[in-house]
């Protein structure tokens, strides 16, 4: 009913960062290649961690 009492998992946290990662890259891919390289290169590295977590299926 009240979600924002529920806390995040650790996925849900990750897919967060992840995602601001990717949004950032995009927006400095247009000016700053390098810069842009190494956020989704931290991105990249994100959604391997996401991978590895194990499966609450």
């Amino acid at each position: 009913m009240f979600g924002f009492f529920k806390k995040k998992s650790e996925k849900d946290k990750l897919l967060e960062l992840y995602n601001k990662k990717k949004k950032q890259a995009f927006v400095l891919s247009k000016s700053n290649r390098k810069e842009s390289d190494r956020l989704e290169k931290e991105a990249y590295d994100i959604l391997q961690k996401i991978d590895s977590l194990p499966q609450k299926d």
